[in-house]
Protein backbone atom coordinates (compact mmCIF):
# COMPACT_ATOMS: atom_id res chain seq x y z
CA UNK A 1 0.00 0.00 0.00
CA UNK A 2 1.44 3.33 -1.21
CA UNK A 3 0.17 6.29 0.97
CA UNK A 4 0.74 10.13 0.01
CA UNK A 5 0.51 12.34 2.86
CA UNK A 6 0.16 16.28 1.82
CA UNK A 7 1.52 17.99 4.85
CA UNK A 8 4.18 17.59 7.27
CA UNK A 9 2.83 18.84 10.45
CA UNK A 10 1.71 17.77 13.51
CA UNK A 11 -1.63 15.70 11.94
CA UNK A 12 0.48 14.78 8.78
CA UNK A 13 3.85 13.40 10.56
CA UNK A 14 1.30 11.16 13.19
CA UNK A 15 -0.62 10.05 9.94
CA UNK A 16 2.61 8.83 8.27
CA UNK A 17 4.05 7.03 11.58
CA UNK A 18 0.57 5.16 12.22
CA UNK A 19 0.49 4.01 8.39
CA UNK A 20 3.93 2.94 8.14
CA UNK A 21 3.51 1.27 11.24
CA UNK A 22 0.54 -0.52 10.06
CA UNK A 23 2.64 -1.60 6.35
CA UNK A 24 2.26 1.07 4.73
CA UNK A 25 5.03 2.99 2.33
CA UNK A 26 4.46 6.49 3.19
CA UNK A 27 5.96 9.43 1.37
CA UNK A 28 5.09 12.90 2.92
CA UNK A 29 5.16 15.64 0.43
CA UNK A 30 5.81 19.29 2.57
CA UNK A 31 6.17 22.84 0.69
CA UNK A 32 8.38 24.24 3.53
CA UNK A 33 12.13 23.36 4.40
CA UNK A 34 11.54 21.27 6.92
CA UNK A 35 8.53 19.27 8.33
CA UNK A 36 6.52 20.13 12.02
CA UNK A 37 8.03 23.83 12.35
CA UNK A 38 4.80 25.39 13.43
CA UNK A 39 5.36 22.50 16.08
CA UNK A 40 8.36 24.42 17.33
CA UNK A 41 5.93 27.39 18.40
CA UNK A 42 3.10 25.63 20.43
CA UNK A 43 2.63 26.54 24.06
CA UNK A 44 4.76 29.22 23.86
CA UNK A 45 8.04 26.81 22.44
CA UNK A 46 7.37 24.62 25.41
CA UNK A 47 5.03 22.19 23.73
CA UNK A 48 1.86 21.98 25.92
CA UNK A 49 0.98 18.69 23.40
CA UNK A 50 -2.79 17.85 24.90
CA UNK A 51 -4.46 18.55 28.39
CA UNK A 52 -6.05 15.76 30.91
CA UNK A 53 -8.87 17.97 31.24
CA UNK A 54 -11.07 17.68 28.12
CA UNK A 55 -14.52 17.56 27.25
CA UNK A 56 -17.16 18.19 24.47
CA UNK A 57 -16.83 22.05 25.18
CA UNK A 58 -13.23 22.14 24.09
CA UNK A 59 -14.15 21.48 20.78
CA UNK A 60 -15.66 23.64 17.68
CA UNK A 61 -17.24 22.33 14.89
CA UNK A 62 -20.43 22.74 12.74
CA UNK A 63 -20.95 19.00 13.37
CA UNK A 64 -22.30 17.61 16.35
CA UNK A 65 -20.68 14.92 18.61
CA UNK A 66 -16.96 15.45 17.23
CA UNK A 67 -15.63 14.71 21.02
CA UNK A 68 -17.13 11.06 20.85
CA UNK A 69 -17.04 10.37 17.87
CA UNK A 70 -13.33 11.10 16.92
CA UNK A 71 -11.29 12.41 20.00
CA UNK A 72 -12.96 9.08 21.98
CA UNK A 73 -10.87 6.96 19.48
CA UNK A 74 -7.74 8.27 20.02
CA UNK A 75 -8.30 10.43 23.21
CA UNK A 76 -5.86 11.88 25.91
CA UNK A 77 -4.28 8.90 27.42
CA UNK A 78 -3.15 7.45 23.83
CA UNK A 79 -1.58 10.69 23.22
CA UNK A 80 0.42 10.57 26.29
CA UNK A 81 1.11 6.88 25.92
CA UNK A 82 2.01 7.40 22.31
CA UNK A 83 5.17 9.79 23.20
CA UNK A 84 5.93 7.84 26.37
CA UNK A 85 6.68 5.05 24.43
CA UNK A 86 8.79 6.80 21.72
CA UNK A 87 11.17 7.61 24.93
CA UNK A 88 9.67 11.23 26.12
CA UNK A 89 9.20 11.81 29.59
CA UNK A 90 5.87 14.14 30.18
CA UNK A 91 4.92 16.70 32.46
CA UNK A 92 1.51 17.60 33.93
CA UNK A 93 0.76 21.25 34.71
CA UNK A 94 -2.97 21.85 36.21
CA UNK A 95 -3.66 19.10 33.19
CA UNK A 96 -1.82 21.05 30.50
CA UNK A 97 0.38 18.23 29.14
CA UNK A 98 4.42 19.22 28.00
CA UNK A 99 7.28 17.48 27.34
CA UNK A 100 9.48 17.08 30.72
CA UNK A 101 12.02 19.43 28.85
CA UNK A 102 9.58 22.16 28.44
CA UNK A 103 10.96 21.97 24.55
CA UNK A 104 8.90 21.75 21.79
CA UNK A 105 11.81 20.41 19.83
CA UNK A 106 11.67 17.53 22.04
CA UNK A 107 8.40 16.39 20.28
CA UNK A 108 9.14 17.42 16.52
CA UNK A 109 12.86 15.57 17.19
CA UNK A 110 11.14 11.94 18.44
CA UNK A 111 8.97 12.58 15.42
CA UNK A 112 11.69 13.18 12.58
CA UNK A 113 13.54 10.04 14.05
CA UNK A 114 10.61 7.88 13.84
CA UNK A 115 10.42 9.19 10.17
CA UNK A 116 13.88 7.78 9.48
CA UNK A 117 13.23 4.56 11.67
CA UNK A 118 9.83 3.88 9.70
CA UNK A 119 12.13 4.67 6.23
CA UNK A 120 9.12 7.58 5.60
CA UNK A 121 10.54 9.17 2.47
CA UNK A 122 10.00 12.92 3.03
CA UNK A 123 9.80 15.19 0.22
CA UNK A 124 10.30 19.04 1.19
CA UNK A 125 10.27 22.32 -0.61
CA UNK A 126 7.63 20.97 -2.67
CA UNK A 127 4.02 20.96 -3.48
CA UNK A 128 1.24 19.34 -5.58
CA UNK A 129 0.90 21.23 -8.78
CA UNK A 130 -2.47 18.70 -9.22
CA UNK A 131 -4.09 15.72 -7.31
CA UNK A 132 -6.32 13.80 -9.64
CA UNK A 133 -7.55 10.33 -9.01
CA UNK A 134 -7.36 8.01 -12.23
CA UNK A 135 -9.44 4.95 -11.36
CA UNK A 136 -8.04 3.37 -8.26
CA UNK A 137 -5.25 5.44 -8.35
CA UNK A 138 -4.08 8.99 -6.92
CA UNK A 139 -1.55 11.37 -9.66
CA UNK A 140 0.34 13.81 -8.13
CA UNK A 141 2.15 16.07 -10.43
CA UNK A 142 4.75 18.05 -8.51
CA UNK A 143 5.63 21.85 -8.97
CA UNK A 144 8.66 20.78 -10.57
CA UNK A 145 6.98 18.46 -13.16
CA UNK A 146 6.79 15.35 -11.29
CA UNK A 147 4.47 12.73 -11.01
CA UNK A 148 3.89 10.46 -8.06
CA UNK A 149 1.15 7.52 -7.64
CA UNK A 150 -0.49 6.17 -4.71
CA UNK A 151 -3.29 4.26 -3.71
CA UNK A 152 -4.73 6.28 -1.09
CA UNK A 153 -3.85 10.29 -0.37
CA UNK A 154 -4.12 11.97 3.34
CA UNK A 155 -4.88 15.46 2.82
CA UNK A 156 -3.26 16.87 5.93
CA UNK A 157 -2.31 20.53 4.90
CA UNK A 158 -3.16 22.69 7.64
CA UNK A 159 -5.16 26.23 7.08
CA UNK A 160 -4.20 29.93 6.76
CA UNK A 161 -3.14 30.09 10.40
CA UNK A 162 0.34 31.61 10.32
CA UNK A 163 0.04 32.42 6.60
CA UNK A 164 1.31 35.85 5.50
CA UNK A 165 0.16 34.75 1.60
CA UNK A 166 -3.06 32.98 1.52
CA UNK A 167 -2.37 33.19 -2.12
CA UNK A 168 0.62 30.14 -2.00
CA UNK A 169 -1.90 27.95 0.16
CA UNK A 170 -3.27 25.51 -1.71
CA UNK A 171 -4.28 22.90 0.89
CA UNK A 172 -8.24 24.55 0.54
CA UNK A 173 -8.23 24.43 -3.44
CA UNK A 174 -7.45 20.22 -3.08
CA UNK A 175 -10.36 19.64 -0.90
CA UNK A 176 -12.94 21.61 -3.33
CA UNK A 177 -11.11 19.92 -6.46
CA UNK A 178 -12.34 16.57 -5.15
CA UNK A 179 -16.07 18.12 -4.71
CA UNK A 180 -15.62 18.84 -1.28
CA UNK A 181 -17.59 21.74 0.93
CA UNK A 182 -15.84 24.90 2.71
CA UNK A 183 -17.18 25.51 6.41
CA UNK A 184 -16.22 29.39 5.80
CA UNK A 185 -12.47 29.46 6.94
CA UNK A 186 -12.08 32.60 10.00
CA UNK A 187 -8.73 33.68 11.90
CA UNK A 188 -9.16 31.79 15.98
CA UNK A 189 -6.93 32.10 18.68
CA UNK A 190 -5.94 35.42 17.30
CA UNK A 191 -6.11 39.17 19.22
CA UNK A 192 -9.15 41.63 18.76
CA UNK A 193 -9.39 44.90 17.95
CA UNK A 194 -11.55 47.18 19.45
CA UNK A 195 -12.91 50.85 18.13
CA UNK A 196 -12.13 52.84 20.94
CA UNK A 197 -9.22 55.26 20.53
CA UNK A 198 -8.58 54.73 24.52
CA UNK A 199 -6.94 52.12 24.04
CA UNK A 200 -3.38 54.15 23.15
CA UNK A 201 -3.39 55.15 26.48
CA UNK A 202 -3.51 51.67 28.38
CA UNK A 203 -1.16 49.71 25.85
CA UNK A 204 0.86 47.18 27.58
CA UNK A 205 -1.20 47.08 30.89
CA UNK A 206 -1.69 43.11 32.22
CA UNK A 207 -4.49 42.35 34.82
CA UNK A 208 -6.71 39.53 35.55
CA UNK A 209 -10.33 40.46 34.04
CA UNK A 210 -13.60 38.91 32.82
CA UNK A 211 -14.53 39.30 29.05
CA UNK A 212 -18.40 39.18 28.28
CA UNK A 213 -18.80 38.96 24.15
CA UNK A 214 -21.91 39.74 23.06
CA UNK A 215 -23.33 39.45 19.33
CA UNK A 216 -26.20 41.68 18.60
CA UNK A 217 -26.58 42.30 21.76
CA UNK A 218 -27.45 38.71 22.77
CA UNK A 219 -24.21 37.46 25.53
CA UNK A 220 -22.92 34.66 23.31
CA UNK A 221 -19.52 33.66 26.25
CA UNK A 222 -17.75 34.39 29.01
CA UNK A 223 -14.04 34.20 30.09
CA UNK A 224 -11.68 34.94 32.53
CA UNK A 225 -8.06 35.05 32.91
CA UNK A 226 -4.78 37.79 32.56
CA UNK A 227 -5.97 40.24 29.56
CA UNK A 228 -3.53 42.21 27.69
CA UNK A 229 -4.13 45.37 26.12
CA UNK A 230 -2.99 46.78 23.43
CA UNK A 231 -2.86 50.25 21.28
CA UNK A 232 -5.43 48.36 18.74
CA UNK A 233 -7.54 46.03 21.76
CA UNK A 234 -7.09 42.84 23.57
CA UNK A 235 -5.04 40.31 23.68
CA UNK A 236 -4.49 36.73 25.98
CA UNK A 237 -5.92 33.36 26.53
CA UNK A 238 -9.52 34.69 27.60
CA UNK A 239 -9.53 36.60 24.25
CA UNK A 240 -8.09 34.00 22.19
CA UNK A 241 -11.01 31.27 23.68
CA UNK A 242 -13.42 33.70 22.22
CA UNK A 243 -12.01 35.40 19.37
CA UNK A 244 -13.76 32.59 16.61
CA UNK A 245 -17.27 33.71 17.40
CA UNK A 246 -15.76 37.38 17.04
CA UNK A 247 -14.25 36.07 13.42
CA UNK A 248 -18.00 34.44 12.54
CA UNK A 249 -19.30 37.70 14.07
CA UNK A 250 -18.09 40.01 11.65
CA UNK A 251 -18.18 37.48 8.60
CA UNK A 252 -21.92 37.56 9.38
CA UNK A 253 -21.79 41.22 9.53
CA UNK A 254 -23.60 41.41 13.18
CA UNK A 255 -22.74 43.92 15.79
CA UNK A 256 -19.95 42.67 17.87
CA UNK A 257 -19.41 44.04 21.13
CA UNK A 258 -17.42 43.22 24.29
CA UNK A 259 -17.78 44.09 28.05
CA UNK A 260 -14.97 43.89 30.49
CA UNK A 261 -15.00 43.57 34.72
CA UNK A 262 -11.41 44.41 35.43
CA UNK A 263 -12.73 43.56 39.01
CA UNK A 264 -14.37 40.31 38.95
CA UNK A 265 -13.52 39.23 42.49
CA UNK A 266 -16.84 42.09 43.50
CA UNK A 267 -20.04 41.80 43.07
CA UNK A 268 -21.60 45.15 41.89
CA UNK A 269 -22.97 45.89 45.39
CA UNK A 270 -19.93 44.40 46.94
CA UNK A 271 -17.74 47.04 45.14
CA UNK A 272 -19.84 50.17 45.40
CA UNK A 273 -20.11 49.41 49.25
CA UNK A 274 -16.38 49.27 49.32
CA UNK A 275 -15.88 52.71 47.08
CA UNK A 276 -18.71 54.39 49.42
CA UNK A 277 -16.50 53.59 52.70
CA UNK A 278 -13.66 54.79 51.25
CA UNK A 279 -15.65 58.31 50.02
CA UNK A 280 -17.16 58.38 53.32
CA UNK A 281 -13.30 58.49 54.91
CA UNK A 282 -11.45 60.15 52.69
CA UNK A 283 -9.87 63.26 53.18
CA UNK A 284 -11.36 65.82 50.92
CA UNK A 285 -8.10 67.48 50.01
CA UNK A 286 -6.57 64.44 47.66
CA UNK A 287 -7.32 64.84 44.11
CA UNK A 288 -9.47 62.20 42.15
CA UNK A 289 -6.54 60.46 40.77
CA UNK A 290 -5.42 60.27 44.65
CA UNK A 291 -8.58 58.86 46.12
CA UNK A 292 -8.57 56.19 42.97
CA UNK A 293 -4.46 54.72 43.48
CA UNK A 294 -4.72 51.26 44.70
CA UNK A 295 -7.64 49.90 42.54
CA UNK A 296 -6.43 49.14 39.34
CA UNK A 297 -3.21 49.92 37.30
CA UNK A 298 -2.70 53.76 37.21
CA UNK A 299 -2.90 53.82 33.60
CA UNK A 300 -6.80 52.23 33.78
CA UNK A 301 -7.45 54.27 36.75
CA UNK A 302 -6.59 57.39 34.42
CA UNK A 303 -8.48 56.92 31.53
CA UNK A 304 -11.36 56.42 33.45
CA UNK A 305 -11.48 59.11 35.09
CA UNK A 306 -10.82 60.72 31.61
CA UNK A 307 -13.92 58.67 30.15
CA UNK A 308 -16.00 60.20 33.29
CA UNK A 309 -15.34 63.29 32.07
CA UNK A 310 -13.15 63.92 35.24
CA UNK A 311 -10.08 65.35 35.45
CA UNK A 312 -7.32 63.46 37.69
CA UNK A 313 -6.18 66.83 39.64
CA UNK A 314 -9.57 67.63 40.05
CA UNK A 315 -9.99 68.02 44.36
CA UNK A 316 -11.96 65.13 45.79
CA UNK A 317 -14.14 68.15 47.30
CA UNK A 318 -15.59 69.12 44.16
CA UNK A 319 -17.17 65.63 43.25
CA UNK A 320 -20.46 64.62 44.01
CA UNK A 321 -20.41 60.28 44.94
CA UNK A 322 -22.52 60.43 41.52
CA UNK A 323 -19.71 61.26 39.57
CA UNK A 324 -17.62 58.78 41.79
CA UNK A 325 -19.99 55.82 40.33
CA UNK A 326 -19.42 56.50 37.16
CA UNK A 327 -15.90 55.67 37.24
CA UNK A 328 -16.24 52.59 39.20
CA UNK A 329 -19.23 51.18 36.60
CA UNK A 330 -16.70 51.71 34.07
CA UNK A 331 -14.26 49.39 35.96
CA UNK A 332 -16.93 46.29 36.32
CA UNK A 333 -18.30 46.91 33.08
CA UNK A 334 -16.49 48.98 30.46
CA UNK A 335 -18.23 48.48 27.02
CA UNK A 336 -16.59 48.18 23.72
CA UNK A 337 -17.02 47.62 20.15
CA UNK A 338 -15.12 44.97 18.22
CA UNK A 339 -14.56 45.84 14.66
CA UNK A 340 -12.13 42.48 13.95
CA UNK A 341 -9.69 40.65 14.87
CA UNK A 342 -6.17 40.48 13.52
CA UNK A 343 -5.18 38.82 10.29
CA UNK A 344 -4.69 35.24 9.37
CA UNK A 345 -0.90 35.57 9.72
CA UNK A 346 -1.53 35.88 13.75
CA UNK A 347 -3.69 33.56 14.45
CA UNK A 348 -2.53 30.35 15.88
CA UNK A 349 -5.48 28.15 14.06
CA UNK A 350 -8.55 28.82 12.04
CA UNK A 351 -12.11 27.68 11.96
CA UNK A 352 -13.99 26.50 9.68
CA UNK A 353 -12.46 24.44 6.81
CA UNK A 354 -13.55 21.03 5.19
CA UNK A 355 -17.45 19.89 6.26
CA UNK A 356 -16.95 17.63 8.57
CA UNK A 357 -20.52 15.88 7.23
CA UNK A 358 -18.48 14.73 4.38
CA UNK A 359 -15.86 12.46 6.39
CA UNK A 360 -16.07 9.21 7.99
CA UNK A 361 -15.55 8.14 11.24
CA UNK A 362 -12.03 6.72 9.83
CA UNK A 363 -11.44 10.16 8.37
CA UNK A 364 -12.10 9.33 5.04
CA UNK A 365 -14.17 11.09 2.13
CA UNK A 366 -17.61 10.31 1.79
CA UNK A 367 -16.90 11.63 -1.90
CA UNK A 368 -13.73 10.25 -2.95
CA UNK A 369 -12.73 6.52 -1.91
CA UNK A 370 -9.26 6.61 -0.76
CA UNK A 371 -9.02 10.11 0.37
CA UNK A 372 -7.99 11.01 3.91
CA UNK A 373 -8.31 13.87 5.60
CA UNK A 374 -6.33 15.04 9.20
CA UNK A 375 -5.88 18.08 11.11
CA UNK A 376 -7.08 21.71 10.75
CA UNK A 377 -8.00 21.90 6.82
CA UNK A 378 -10.99 20.29 8.42
CA UNK A 379 -13.95 22.32 10.55
CA UNK A 380 -12.61 21.51 13.76
CA UNK A 381 -10.96 23.95 15.96
CA UNK A 382 -10.29 23.88 19.80
CA UNK A 383 -9.97 26.40 22.62
CA UNK A 384 -5.65 27.27 24.04
CA UNK A 385 -4.53 24.56 26.25
CA UNK A 386 -3.33 21.57 24.01
CA UNK A 387 -6.74 21.31 22.34
CA UNK A 388 -5.50 21.71 18.56
CA UNK A 389 -2.83 19.29 18.76
CA UNK A 390 -4.94 16.73 20.53
CA UNK A 391 -7.35 17.06 17.42
CA UNK A 392 -4.07 16.76 15.22
CA UNK A 393 -2.87 13.65 16.72
CA UNK A 394 -5.94 12.02 16.64
CA UNK A 395 -7.47 12.74 13.63
CA UNK A 396 -3.82 11.70 11.93
CA UNK A 397 -3.56 8.82 13.43
CA UNK A 398 -7.34 7.45 12.42
CA UNK A 399 -6.22 8.84 8.75
CA UNK A 400 -2.84 6.77 8.83
CA UNK A 401 -4.28 3.72 10.50
CA UNK A 402 -7.79 3.18 8.55
CA UNK A 403 -5.45 4.47 4.89
CA UNK A 404 -2.88 1.73 5.35
CA UNK A 405 -5.76 -1.07 6.28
Amino acid sequence: MKIGIIGGGASGLIAAITAAKNGAEVTIIERKERVGKKILATGNGKCNFTNHLMNSLDFNSQKENIFNDYIGQFDKNDVISMFENMGMLTKNKNGYMYPRSEQASTVLDLLRIKLKELNISVLTQNYPHSIQKKKKTFEIILDNRQKLYFDRIILACGSFAGEKNRDDYTGYTYAKSFGHTLVPVVPALVQVRAKEKEFKSISGVRCDANISLYIDNRLITTEFGELQLTDYGISGIPVFQLSRHVSYGIYNKNSVTATIDFLPEYTPEEWKNFVSDKWKTAQKSITAEEFFQGFLNKKLNLMFLKLSGIKAETPLKNLKFSQIEEVILHMKCWKIEIEGTNPYENAQVCAGGVSMDEITLQMESKLVPGLYFAGELLDVDGRCGGYNLQWAWTSGYLAGINAAK
